[in-house]
């Protein structure tokens, strides 16, 4: 059974960064398609980045690109999300998700964390 665990999250102003970690625990998910998903307040999940495990590309939203980078170590079995410059926007529940992802690695995914909360003040 593949656990996913998030952490990193926490208030910042505008302007600011994080870091979110997603350890995965069960088994290497080494071959693994992973991604970062995130839901605001009264909108449903959207997707924020993935990358493929066949080559490392990565594919992020519109919204975030130029501010997010999203990396993988494999060695940790851990999937990280760089987030610089946040906005107000940008304040959701983030979730990591793994094995999947589909054409476009925007899903369906099979395992999914619980979520990190990330807050951007304005």
């Amino acid at each position: 059974q593949v656990q996913l665990v998030e952490s990193g999250g926490g208030l910042v102003p505008a302007g600011g960064d994080l870091r979110l970690s997603c350890t995965a625990s069960g088994r290497t998910l080494t071959y693994d398609n992973m991604g970062w998903f995130r839901q605001a307040p009264g909108k449903e999940r959207e997707f924020v980045a993935a990358i493929r495990s066949l080559d490392s590309n990565v594919y992020y939203t519109d919204s975030v690109k130029g501010r997010f980078t999203i990396s993988k170590a494999n060695a940790k079995n851990t999937l990280y999300l760089q987030m610089n410059n946040l906005k107000p926007e940008d304040t959701a529940v983030y979730f990591c998700a793994a094995s999947g992802g589909g054409p476009s690695m925007t899903g369906p995914y099979t395992y999914w964390g619980q979520g990190t909360q990330v807050t951007v003040s304005s």
